[in-house]
């Protein structure tokens, strides 16, 4: 048996998962048992497209908030909070110190790109 090795380890959003899933499965033909869970859930709670998961990441990352990292921005893509209350429990899984100015700007960038239903 093969013993795969792990070259770069990288954070993905669901967007970008769901499109590498597809990817995965186009070359194999099918996924596994936990490939079908993860494309059941990306399917489920991927809100954007993985070109607007990009712009966002792009913009987010251009915000400059100091310690914020790709991590970081993948899970506001995922989550993709409304408002202030809603980014500040998200970032409290993370010992990161976030002014309320810098969150103002997160939940305006991300407003955007919210459907009109959440909003």
């Amino acid at each position: 048996m093969a013993k795969p090795e792990v070259i770069e380890k990288k954070s993905i959003n669901i967007s970008v998962l769901r499109e590498e899933l597809a990817s995965i499965k186009k070359r194999d033909g099918e996924l596994s048992f936990r490939g079908n869970k993860t494309e059941e859930y990306a399917n489920e709670f991927s809100i954007l497209k993985p070109k607007q998961a990009e712009e966002l990441f792009t913009k987010l990352e251009k915000l400059n908030i100091p310690r914020l990292k790709d991590i970081h921005i993948n899970k506001i893509i995922d989550m993709m909070p409304g408002s202030v209350s809603e980014l500040k429990v998200i970032m409290q899984g993370y010992s990161l110190p976030v002014t309320n100015e810098n969150l103002k700007k997160i939940t305006d960038a991300v407003s955007k790109y919210l459907p009109e239903k959440k909003k």
